[in-house]
């Protein structure tokens, strides 16, 4: 399993004291008030490695973070990180539920049927409404159901497989033109 998890993007400068705009991707942006690490990906002889900011989050507003980053003090600063992605630690994560997965966990798990036979594999999962949409890339082409627990009565991300019930997915699936 991954040891962070993408929690927002740097948009652009905010103001003139060296404050950065974000863009959250986390479930819940006011998380950024709480944390003080955030981490950026940097590639380094085709390695991943993540570089720890301290990060004070001033406030959350219009779904953004506005957020000061080590070593950033003025626009300038800001505009060299722009684009760049933010992580946290797994540490860090906001704590799951009882049967609650990362996104990032669930991609690339194979959905079984109760034979064994994979149908696919989690390629994304839309988040809209109140039910996700899980996205799987098939033989067959691109197949979304609803990640409702009776499709999909069984989740093990460390062995990536995701349960399928057949009679329930045929019910709901829709396979993407």
């Amino acid at each position: 399993m991954e040891a962070f998890f993408l929690v927002g993007e740097v948009l652009r400068p905010q103001g003139i004291r060296g404050e950065a705009k974000v863009r959250p991707y986390a479930a819940n942006p006011g998380d950024f008030l709480k944390w003080k690490t955030l981490y950026v990906k940097e590639k380094a002889n085709g390695q991943d490695s993540y570089r720890p900011l301290k990060a004070a989050c001033s406030r959350v507003h219009d779904g953004f973070a506005y957020i000061t980053l080590e070593g950033c003090t003025s626009p300038d600063d800001v505009e060299k990180l722009r684009g760049a992605e933010l992580y946290i630690d797994r540490a860090h994560a906001a704590p799951l539920d009882e049967g609650e997965y990362y996104v990032q966990d669930l991609i690339g798990c194979q959905a079984v049927d109760g034979e064994g036979h994979v149908l696919g594999v989690l390629e994304d999962v839309l988040q809209y409404g109140t039910v996700d949409t899980y996205v799987f890339r098939t033989p067959r082409g691109t197949l979304m159901a609803p990640a409702l627990e009776k499709v999909f009565p069984e989740t093990d991300v460390e062995g990536k497989k995701i349960l399928v019930d057949m009679e329930r997915l045929e019910e709901v699936a829709v396979f993407e033109d």
